[in-house]
């Protein structure tokens, strides 16, 4: 049975009083109202990580996740972070290949790669993201673009390797828009997501792969999008800044 989940990536925001205040009340919400199969991370920027980890710990329905990690071991990378630091915070997800990351930073399939690598040798589960903007989706290119996508940066995977790995559907042109994929627009292209993998390493592995969406969830669409048959959970980012709002996209979880 394929897991689903509700993460909550929030980006360069909140202070660490304010990073605890959400997070606090994130969990004791979830320990009160949420009576379904979700699953939540929680993933905050780098600063607050250690904090949080005292939270989440105590918590048997809320993992934390990093927003990123370095392509190498380690050595003379200022500013960055390893996947050896984030295991031993712990974290339990990592997000990787996120279009801001590609976009403003110019991260490569190859990096990506090689992150997804570091972060499985050290028993993290990536979150690797792919997605279109919308000059490619008006040119009708869509399908072939995420498909390049995958196959770039996971299809090096063992089985077994792929099978630990999380996936998000992030349609650039629905990031920070206010515009979402429709719930048949996500539904197809996480279902040909889905037949990519199948293709490569055969339909058990890719009917147990959670796949989420990314692109502008909120509480009024999300049950909408979790509805669909292949839709997994969601990579939240706005809504996820709101306690109140976080937890009624997890309830929406079928």
């Amino acid at each position: 049975m394929r897991k689903k989940i509700i993460a909550g990536n929030w980006k360069m925001h909140k202070t660490a009083t304010e990073a605890l205040a959400l997070a606090t009340e994130i969990i004791q919400m979830a320990n009160d109202e949420l009576h379904n199969q979700a699953h939540l991370v929680l993933i905050p920027p780098f600063v607050h990580l250690h904090s949080l980890s005292k939270l989440t710990a105590a918590s048997s329905r809320v993992a934390l996740g990093a927003q990123n990690c370095h392509h190498e071991t380690q050595g003379a990378f200022t500013g960055e972070v390893s996947a050896a630091m984030l295991a031993a915070v712990p974290v339990q997800y990592v997000i990787v290949g996120h279009s801001e990351r590609r976009e403003y930073f110019q991260e490569t399939p190859a990096q990506i790669a090689q992150k997804i690598d570091l972060l499985l040798a050290h028993h993290l589960t990536p979150i690797f993201c792919c997605g279109e903007s919308l000059a490619v989706r008006e040119a009708g290119n869509a399908y072939g673009y995420v498909s390049s996508q995958v196959i770039d940066s996971l299809f090096h995977l063992s089985p077994e390797a792929m099978a630990q790995v999380v996936i998000a559907y992030e349609p650039i042109w629905a990031i920070g828009t206010g515009k979402t994929a429709t719930s048949t627009q996500a539904q197809e292209m996480h279902w040909h997501i889905r037949q990519e993998i199948a293709k490569k390493y055969g339909e058990s592995l890719a009917l147990n792969l959670s796949i989420l969406y990314g692109g502008s969830m909120k509480p009024d669409n999300a049950a909408d999008l979790l509805a669909c048959p292949d839709v997994d959970g969601g990579l939240v980012g706005g809504a996820s800044l709101q306690s109140r709002d976080f937890i009624n996209i997890a309830k929406a979880v079928h």
